[in-house]
């Protein structure tokens, strides 16, 4: 038997590298099934790195439980009732967690991408078994009782990938993904069951044109705005409307959607130069075949996601996502995927890069570029490379590379789209957390979407308990320049679920209402521009300041600090303190049970069970 004596490393770290971990001990030594090397006093990053290259494991390392032993002959019955057949069942069986469906635009190609994931496998040696999960579009679901839906469904997502891959005992996963929640409800549970997983998403969409004009879906929300302020009549708004989000795709600016893809490439689970192919790109189907082939080579090299996703590759995701100025959702989603990993990501991190970091890109929504001029222009392994000096190199990716090796291929092709970090479009990242007596644990704002002028600012408070008080005073014109709107009730408790606000920020931008600030518990698309600040910690919900905020109060915003006070004598706040009531529960069924379990925005977000509180 061919082994490797591995010293100084104990037992937990042997499990996360090779599974089966250990045969027998010898001494302090673990003695592991693998081709010869004697490594001695080797650190953990390097003796992993060597492991992915060289190791072959079992490759039905799971789903022997199921295909062999005469005991198991009514679970091959059931597989062979599938149409499976002797090969079929004597090989690897890769779960493929398809999120298609026929309503949201970012998966109606996602069927034809799992066809080329399920060619690569079968190409490469395995047997894959598509099943879907759901997939909520937060664009069609904004600005009604919808939009408390989309981020519960990411932690449903995650459960039922669990699940099924637990029930049936796959040996890996491909994730075919899209779009805002999906995403990171793949990664979450990719990180959870920790089986070998690859992420392949649909691409994003193209942007529209109108009247020889680019638009996306920003255009169109801040069109409603345009129109109530009778800047462009109803003819117009339906000719924005017909062909600002011309087809299949995530939308073509850096919402949550392409932000989110953008980052399981960062973080090492997807190919390189994948996350940013549009969607109609053939590319796109010559990715998913890819990646169907790669999943085979991760099972047999015995790279799971823990493996990947380490508190390095956190870091690396996060100041590509400042560096390019995505959405404030990343927070929410990479700290969720982060504690499914076990890793502490703490909202400091996130300011920490940001400060350091350059934003080098100008995407929509702040910008006049898109996801597809990223993309054309070297996509993400390019943002590596300007950054290169900035990032954890050494870590390793599903491709079988690490970033020091895919950066070396990499070519910055377009400087109006990537600029140098010596000439920044601003010289700190895309997000900043405040902190202050109206949020003592953070709050998030895109901070290279708000006009300098705004960058510090004072208003008076007009408090709203939803946000559809909120986005009638705004149509109304009951809001003016100076004021500061507070939508609160809308965390992931109040809400419940955290709605985005979208609807408001566009009317406010569309209303040319440039000197008015938002504030809210609940959060904001990508799409998103302006003084827009979400994610308030503690919520309204749990008797946090900003449920006791009253119209007139003075609020103090100041970015550059990282400051958001409610400029208030703390004794009239404990008066106010006093005579609050915590709301009566508003919702039945899974959002009852999500507003429940449901952690803070500053931790996530995440539906944490009663007995881990």
């Amino acid at each position: 038997m061919n082994v490797i004596f591995l010293t100084h490393f104990n037992e937990a770290s042997c499990k996360r590298i090779l599974q089966p971990p250990v045969l027998f001990m010898i001494g302090c030594a673990k003695v592991l099934r693998c081709t010869s090397l004697r490594v001695h006093e080797k650190p953990l990053t390097e003796l992993a790195n060597w492991l992915v290259r060289g190791v072959s494991l079992d490759l039905k390392w799971r789903s022997r439980v199921v295909t062999e032993g005469p005991e198991r002959a009514p679970q091959r019955s059931l597989l062979r009732a599938t149409g499976l057949n002797e090969e079929d069942l004597k090989k690897p069986l890769i779960g493929i967690a398809n999120s298609w469906n026929e309503i949201v635009p970012g998966h109606v190609n996602l069927d034809r991408v799992a066809e080329a994931v399920k060619q690569g496998v079968r190409e490469a040696g395995g047997t894959p078994l598509e099943f879907n999960t759901i997939a909520i579009c937060d664009g069609i679901a904004m600005g009604h009782e919808g939009m408390k839906a989309p981020l519960p469904s990411r932690d449903l997502i995650a459960a039922s990938i669990e699940l099924v891959a637990k029930a049936h005992a796959f040996d890996a996963l491909v994730l075919v993904t899209a779009c805002d929640k999906i995403t990171p409800g793949m990664l979450m549970a990719a990180a959870r069951l920790n089986i070998p997983s690859i992420l392949v998403n649909g691409g994003c969409m193209l942007p529209g044109k109108v009247n020889g004009r680019e638009m996306a879906l920003s255009h169109v929300f801040e069109a409603v705005g345009w129109y109530k302020a009778g800047k462009i009549s109803e003819e117009d708004l339906r000719r924005i409307e017909s062909l600002a989000v011309p087809g299949p795709g995530s939308c073509a600016g850096l919402y949550t959607a392409n932000t989110m893809a953008i980052a399981s490439e960062s973080l090492g689970m997807a190919l390189p130069w994948t996350s940013t192919i549009p969607a109609v790109s053939a590319d796109r189907i010559r990715a998913g075949r890819s990646a169907g082939k790669a999943i085979v080579k991760l099972l047999e090299k015995g790279i799971r996601p823990r493996d990947l996703m380490t508190e390095e590759a956190f870091k690396n995701a996060i100041r590509v996502d400042v560096a390019l100025g995505g959405s404030t959702n990343a927070v929410l989603h990479l700290m969720a995927i982060a504690q499914e990993a076990g890793i502490n990501l703490p909202l400091k991190i996130f300011d920490e890069i940001s400060k350091e970091t350059p934003h080098i890109t100008n995407l929509n929504p702040a910008g006049p570029h898109y996801v597809v001029d990223l993309h054309y222009a070297g996509g993400v392994p390019a943002i590596f490379k300007e950054l290169s000096d900035m990032m954890h190199l050494d870590q390793m990716t599903v491709s079988g590379s690490t970033w020091r090796e895919i950066v070396r291929r990499a070519e910055i092709l377009n400087r109006d789209v990537i600029r140098p970090r010596t000439n920044p479009y601003h010289k700190q990242g895309g997000l900043a957390i405040l902190w202050g007596s109206l949020a003592p644990r953070g709050a998030v704002i895109k901070q290279t979407a708000v006009d300098p002028s705004m960058l510090s600012f004072k208003g008076k408070a007009k408090p709203f308990d939803s946000e559809e008080e909120a986005v009638k005073a705004i149509s109304d014109g009951s809001i003016e320049e100076g004021d500061v709107v507070i939508i609160r009730y809308e965390g992931p408790k109040g809400g419940p679920g955290m709605r985005e606000m979208l609807t408001a920020t566009s009317i406010i931008v569309g209303m040319g209402l440039d000197r008015v600030a938002l504030i809210t518990d609940g959060r904001f698309s990508g799409a998103t521009r302006g003084l827009a600040i979400g994610h308030v910690s503690p919520e309204a919900a749990e008797g946090g300041p900003i449920a006791l905020v009253e119209e007139g109060d003075e609020i103090l915003i100041d970015v550059p600090n990282r400051k958001l006070d409610l400029i208030v004598d703390e004794t009239i706040l404990r008066e106010r303190k006093a005579k609050w009531k915590p709301p009566k529960p508003k919702e039945e069924g899974f959002l009852a049970i999500y507003s429940l379990l449901a952690t803070s925005a500053d931790e996530g977000a995440i539906m944490r069970p009663r007995y881990a509180l």
